[in-house]
């Protein structure tokens, strides 16, 4: 059984799995760690209510490992993009990498995610819900809402990350 944070959202009355703090944690924090240990941090992870619409849970088999990028998946946010559902919202965290003219840098991103063919309760449910997740991700400083595929694109997310001064992301010019 899954453990959860005690704190309520009032607005929503959602609570967040203690997973979902442990994952950004682990993406947060880079310690200095072995080859084998990098390789298995997490890129990408989707979170979604569960079934009941009381939790913030992390969705199963919706993350992409560090190690995965280059070997199993070529373009890292491209496949990203491709595991968020048409039709129904979701929260995520995204390491991003990307290069300004004077350096290289990793940042996490927030997304929430409510495309327009989402039901109008689940938009409604994740919005209200936005915050008591946002709380447990104390200093991300970037956050994206999204309500269809053009508004992940590379330009995009470049704006969001630092506009004119972002050369690259995910090694990709912009």
């Amino acid at each position: 059984m899954e453990t959860l944070d005690s704190t309520l959202d009032v607005a929503s009355g959602v609570q967040v799995a203690d997973e979902v703090c442990r994952i950004f944690y682990d993406m947060k924090v880079r310690k200095c760690s072995t080859p084998e240990e990098i390789k298995k941090r997490k890129k990408a992870v989707i979170f979604c209510l569960s079934a009941d619409k009381k939790c913030i849970i992390v969705e199963e088999g919706k993350e992409i490992l560090v190690g995965d990028v280059g070997v199993t998946i070529t373009d890292p946010f491209k496949h990203f993009v491709g595991m968020l559902p048409e039709k129904d919202c979701r929260y995520a965290l995204y390491d991003a990498s990307f290069e300004t003219k004077e350096s290289r840098k990793e940042e996490l991103m927030f997304f929430l995610w409510a495309p327009e063919l989402a039901p109008l309760k689940s938009k409604m449910i994740y919005a209200s819900s936005k915050d008591a997740i946002k709380k447990k991700f104390q200093g991300i400083k970037h956050e994206c809402q999204a309500n269809g595929p053009e508004d992940l694109n590379r330009a995009c997310i470049a704006e969001k990350l630092g506009g004119s001064l972002i050369v690259a992301f995910e090694g990709c010019p912009v």
